[in-house]
Parts: structure tokens; sequence; C-alpha cells
């Protein structure tokens, strides 16, 4: 397929710029025949007991940094992943690119540290910060809005761009899972006194995201690398459920992914990267219901949507979601959509 087929046009205004007042009152498009318009917390009257909802427990880290060069100018310092104790894989933004072997100073009136840049690789640079990059990020690093979210920083962020169920542990994500913003304590309770069961996996999200694709053709792109821990018992108790009839409802397209890369493999656990790239035509293993946000043109995420419920079925819902003014992207709206 072509990827202008998966443009659309996106009123700016229809980008959710805030999150919505209570986590639990943003509206919810329901794919049904016909579908519904509901908010939320009505997402308990679709859910069965016996269902397993799985859950991307990622926690974000503050991944964005302010310095400067040796020399005075100024740079952006944007973490991809990190990949050793004292090294990390970032993106640089700055009127020139820093050479290697040259220093960025990111400092306050409490902390300076040195990052050393070591080289280039396919777009991003290889840091060393001589200290542990977690560590230099919670001391410095600013919450990693999205950047279609075309505002100041506010302190309200570093608490609504995490997930209610972050696991401190995995704080190395430079994205939220933002399905799952949508989801609080009460919430979560109301589902499982209802005979649903909540699991957890990690996918660590990485800035590549926000990558648009960019090739004319879907499979010639090569979609971004990203950490997941999915544990055996889970696999096994996915197993078990669909033996019951329960459906397998992934909150989000991080979890989906982490999902059916192990079930498409048909490994018994994992833990490592995985590049699967998930567009028409790909047969799911796993995953019965989705709930995500609404994702911009061209992304692997609307990729991913089309292949889950149909590509007709897609550009439909799209269509109703803009003409009913949901609000799009990270801090927006969801959807609450049944394989096809």
């Amino acid at each position: 397929m072509k990827t202008i087929e998966f443009d659309y046009n996106l009123p700016e205004d229809l980008i959710a710029t805030y999150p919505s007042k209570d986590r639990t009152k943003s509206r919810l498009l329901v794919d049904s025949i016909p579908e519904e318009h509901r908010i939320f917390s009505d997402l308990d009257k679709f859910i069965n007991r016996n269902d397993l909802l799985i859950l991307n427990n990622t926690s974000v880290l503050p991944a964005r940094l302010f310095g400067k060069k040796e020399t005075g100018g100024e740079v952006e310092v944007f973490l991809e992943r990190i990949i050793g104790e004292t090294t990390a894989l970032v993106q640089i933004r700055s009127s020139r690119s820093p050479k290697p072997g040259s220093l960025i100073i990111i400092e306050n009136h409490e902390h300076c540290f040195k990052l050393l840049c070591k080289e280039r690789k396919e777009g991003f640079f290889i840091v060393d910060f001589q200290d542990d990059p977690k560590k230099i990020f919670n001391s410095l690093g600013n919450t990693p809005l999205p950047p279609y979210i075309k505002r100041k920083i506010e302190r309200e962020d570093k608490h609504r761009y995490q997930t209610v169920y972050e696991n401190k542990d995995y704080q190395e994500s430079v994205a939220a899972p933002t399905a799952g913003l949508h989801f609080d304590n009460l919430l979560l309770g109301k589902l499982e006194n209802k005979g649903a069961k909540i699991r957890y996996i990690n996918l660590t999200v990485g800035a590549g995201t926000f990558q648009p694709v960019k090739v004319e053709n879907i499979v010639d792109h090569k979609i971004h690398s990203e950490y997941i821990n999915v544990s055996k018992e889970l696999v096994n108790e996915i197993i078990n459920t669909k033996k019951i009839g329960g459906n397998i409802i992934a909150v989000g397209t991080t979890s989906l992914r982490a999902i059916e890369t192990v079930f498409s493999k048909k490994l018994e656990q994992y833990e490592g990267l995985t590049d699967i790239f998930i567009y028409p035509g790909y047969q799911f293993k796993a995953i019965d219901k989705l709930i995500t946000n609404f994702h911009l043109p061209k992304s692997t995420l609307l990729m991913l949507v089309a292949a889950f419920i149909g590509f007709d079925r897609m550009k439909y819902l799209y269509e109703i979601a803009i003409k009913e003014r949901y609000r799009f992207l990270s801090y927006g709206d969801a959807m609450f959509l049944t394989r096809k």
C-alpha cells in the first residue's frame, strides 16, 4: 500500500494541547454497528467477565534536556534509548550538529553535567553522560511532551503525562503509553469487580513513535526498535483466557505490539527489542480488542489500526471522529476497537 493512502486532514484545533480535567471524562468512540459515542468511564459496560486487559506499565522519564555547546550555542538533547551504564542514544537539536568528541554542558544552580558526543548513528547520536543517564534526566530533564503540543510544559504535565499504574522500575520511556492515560484507580477497580483481569507488560516507548512514514510504499519503511518484557505467566494466561472465551484487550498500541511480537514468533516469553511493524495484511495472533487514541496522519500507528479493523473502517471512524470533534493525539480522546 502507498503511504499517501494513510493521509488525512487533521484540523489543528482538534489536536489536544491539554488533557481532560478528569482522566476518565475523555470521550470514547466505540466501534460498534452503529458506532457509539461515550465517555471513557463507560468502558466497564463493554468489558465482560473473564476478559483480560493488558496495560503497559512503563514510566516516562523527563527525557528532554536543554544545554549549551562548549562554544556557547544552545542545544536540546532528547533521549531515544538508554543503551549502557553511562551511554544513551539521543536526538540532538542545534544550529549545527556537534562533532564527535565535543562536549555538551547541562547545568542549573545545583548541578552541572558534561555530556560527551561519541558518534552519529542513523540520525541519532551516541552520547556518554559520564554518569547514570537516568540520574541526569531526573535532575535536569523536562517532561517530554510530543512535538505537536506547541505550548510550554506546565507543572501538571509531570503528573498527567504518566499513567496511574506506572512502575518507576521501568522509567525509561520518552513518551507515554497514551491510551492508559484515561484510566484512574476507580475505573480499574470497577473492571476487576466485574470479573475482568488486569495484567501488565513493559514496552519502553522511544522517540521514534513520532516519526512519520516518509517512504512511498509502507513496506519499505524501517520501524524503530523498542524494548519489551512479556512474562511467561502472562503468555499462559492469554492462552487460558482464549480457551474460556474471554477477550484479550490491549490498552494501547504498545501493549498490542508487545503481545503480538511474542505470539507471532510463538515464544513462551520474551525480553528484548522488537521492531514489529503491523500494517494491513497482518494476521493477528492474540489481541481481540484495542483501546487506543487517535493517531497522526501517515503514522505507523494509524497503519496498525487499519490492520486491526480494516482500512475502510479506519477511514470511516476517523471521518466520524473529525465530524463529531473528538480530540486527537496524546492528550486526546480514545477509541474502543474490535478486530475484524
